[in-house]
C-alpha cells in the first residue's frame, strides 16, 4: 500500500501556462514537457544509468539518512545511493497507538513523520552543522526517515525489550506468519516538499523456527552468541541472518522490505519527489 500526495490543480495549471505570453512561458512549457516524459517513462535522450538513482534523477546528493539502522544503511549502499547519517532520536514509545487492532500503517507513518520533523527542526536550528556534508549543493539536500513494526495476529510488535521477549516472538512465528509494515518519508530541504509511502511483506516460517537443539538453545540463543543485534530489530526479525534464513519458507513481498526499507518504494518516492520539485520550479517560473 502506498500513500501518494496529489496536486488537484495540475491540469488547470498546464492550460494556464500553455496560453501564457510571459517570457517564462517557453521555459515552463519545456519543464512540463520534461515532467510528462518522465511520468510516461519516455525521454528524448536515453542516458545509461550512473548506478546512483540520485544522479540519474538529478536530485541532490548525498542523502541525509535520519537513522542508525544497519540494514537501512546496507540497503541504500546496495541501491548505489550515497548518504550521510545524522541521528536525532525521539521517544518513539510515547507516540502513536499500539493497542490490539490498531492500524500499523498509521503508526509507522506517524513515527516516521515525528522523526522527520524533529530532524528538520534540529538541522534548521543549526544543531547538526558539524554533521552535514561539507559541500551542500545549491539545489539543497534530501532527508530520509522511516519506521517499521511487525504485526502478528492483530498485534503490533516493535523491538523486543529482552531476549526472553524475542524468544516468545519466534515461538509465535512458528504457528502463524508475521508481517512487516514499514514507512519511508523523503523531504527536500529547503523547500520542505516531501513524499511518503508504506510497504508491507509477510514471512512464512517453517515450524523449525521454534526448535531447540541438543544443548537447549533456540535460534535466538544462537544469534545472540554470534553478536546479532536482535533487540534492535522490530519483532526480533532478522531474515537476512543465515540462522533465520534457513527457517524461512517464503516471503510474500521483498526481503529488503522485511529488513526495514523497500527498494521499490524508495525509487518510487524519489521519482515522485523529482516531479514535485519540477512542478515547484514551473510555479516559480510562472510567478516570475
Amino acid at each position: 500500500a502506498f500513500i501518494h500526495p496529489h496536486h488537484s490543480s495540475r491540469v488547470c495549471f498546464r492550460r494556464t501556462i500553455a496560453s501564457s505570453s510571459s517570457p517564462s512561458s517557453s521555459k515552463s512549457q519545456l519543464l512540463l514537457g520534461e515532467m510528462s516524459s518522465s511520468r510516461s517513462g519516455k525521454s528524448s535522450k536515453s542516458k545509461p544509468s550512473s548506478g546512483n538513482p540520485l544522479t540519474d534523477l538529478g536530485l541532490p546528493r548525498p542523502m541525509i539518512l535520519g537513522s542508525g539502522s544497519y540494514t537501512r544503511k546496507l540497503i541504500l549502499k546496495e541501491m548505489g545511493i550515497d548518504f550521510q547519517v545524522i541521528k536525532r532520536p525521539i521517544d518513539e514509545r510515547s507516540i502513536g497507538d499500539r493497542a490490539s487492532g490498531s492500524d500499523p500503517q498509521t503508526l509507522v507513518v506517524t513515527l516516521a513523520k515525528a522523526k522527520m520533523e524533529h530532524l528538520v527542526e534540529q538541522i534548521l536550528n543549526g544543531n547538526c552543522d558539524a554533521e552535514l556534508p561539507p559541500d551542500i549543493p545549491e539545489s539543497g539536500y534530501l532527508l530520509l526517515t522511516g519506521d517499521q513494526v511487525v504485526t502478528h495476529n492483530g498485534c503490533i510488535l516493535e523491538k523486543p525489550e529482552s531476549i526472553e521477549q524475542a524468544k516468545s516472538f519466534c515461538q509465535r512465528y512458528a504457528s502463524s506468519p508475521p508481517s512487516t509494515v514499514g514507512s519511508c518519508i523523503i523531504t527536500h530541504i529547503p523547500s520542505k516538499l516531501e513524499v511518503m509511502g508504506v510497504d508491507a511483506a509477510t514471512i512464512l516460517f517453517r515450524s523449525s523456527i521454534a526448535d531447540v537443539d541438543d544443548d537447549g538453545k533456540d535460534v535466538v540463543d544462537r544469534m545472540v552468541a554470534e553478536g546479532a543485534p536482535i533487540l534492535d530489530c522490530a519483532g526480533g526479525l532478522m531474515v537476512e541472518h543465515p540462522l533465520v534464513r534457513e527457517h524461512v519458507d517464503r516471503i510474500n513481498g521483498t526481503e529488503d522490505s522485511v529488513m526495514g526499507l523497500s527498494k521499490p518504494l524508495v525509487l518510487r518516492l524519489l521519482k515522485e519527489l523529482k516531479q514535485k520539485l519540477m512542478l515547484e520550479k514551473v510555479l516559480e517560473e510562472a510567478r516570475d
